[in-house]
């Protein structure tokens, strides 16, 4: 059982499930986990670590249109070097700087292999939800995708700085605030654009007509990609780009591109229920990024 799979099981009884992030009352939370072997690849310094771990939960809470407020994580290792610990918690602190929250703390554990597990929580009274998109809706991207695939392949051919540079991702706090009220449905794209369509898909009833030539593909994906279907695996597929994939009416879309300081794509347009995921034609297949499968 794969990671999507275990988490549609547990949905079955939970009834808040199913969003990037939990909501009581009107505090948004969420947790994530993250391991040297399947997330930190070779060369990422503590850093890195410590902005990239503390961002994907301060992602999370973007996504439903809160403000984020504040982060804690757990750092586990075999030992606590004292430099990689305070390299950590500068990048925590950096990341939640970075968004207007505060890094407040945590906990320490021995482990095995360098985990950490983060709690971001936020604030709204008027979350964004995944289960709110209409046929004839704009289908949008804010940034970039594709620039964690390239950090990947950076990493492989030794290129620590550039591919460190890459994986310190701005979560998109600000752009979900200013969506709030514009946005249908939304949703991080950490687990890939394609796969984040089909649980919108999924969630909202409806289903997707998309453009690849209006992908907008991160710069860094040029200079690794071994050809134009690698190009479009790299934007597509791979995921962990953190940014917010998100639905809302045509009409308002310059509205919200004057409103946000970083650029929104429409890569597509909401189709009716039944009609599945479609990027130029031809049925978009549902892979991205999954713990424990493919």
């Amino acid at each position: 059982m794969d990671e999507r799979t275990a988490l549609q099981m547990l949905a079955a009884d939970l009834s808040g499930a199913g969003d990037d992030a939990a909501v009581v009352d009107d505090t948004v939370i969420t947790t994530d986990m993250l391991h040297e072997t399947t997330d930190f690849p070779d060369g990422t310094t503590r850093y890195t670590a410590g902005w990239r771990a503390v961002g994907a939960s301060l992602s999370d809470v973007a996504a439903m249109g809160a403000t984020a407020t504040a982060a804690v994580a757990v750092y586990a290792a075999p030992e606590f070097d004292e430099s990689d610990l305070l390299a950590f918690v500068n990048g925590a602190r950096d990341v939640c700087e970075a968004v207007g929250a505060e890094y407040v703390g945590g906990d320490l554990d021995g482990h095995q292999e360098f985990t950490v597990a983060t709690t971001a929580i936020g604030d709204t009274d008027d979350p964004v939800r995944r289960t709110g998109a209409s046929p004839g809706d704009a289908v949008c991207v804010t940034g970039t995708l594709g620039r964690s695939a390239a950090a990947l392949r950076f990493f492989e051919s030794g290129d620590v700085e550039r591919a460190n540079d890459l994986f310190r991702f701005t979560p998109r706090v600000a752009a979900g605030e200013a969506l709030r009220d514009h946005a249908t449905a939304m949703m991080d794209s950490s687990d890939g654009l394609a796969r984040s369509l089909h649980q919108l898909a999924e969630a909202s009833d409806c289903g997707f007509d998309v453009a690849f030539d209006e992908v907008p593909v991160d710069p860094s994906v040029d200079d690794v990609a071994r050809d134009e279907a690698d190009r479009r695996e790299c934007a597509l597929h791979f995921g962990e780009d953190f940014e917010l994939v998100f639905t809302l009416p045509e009409a308002e879309l310059e509205t919200v591109r004057s409103a946000i300081d970083v650029d929104v794509t429409q890569v597509g347009t909401v189709t009716e229920s039944g009609s599945g995921v479609v990027a130029d034609g031809e049925p978009l297949s549902d892979r991205g990024f999954t713990h424990g499968g493919e």
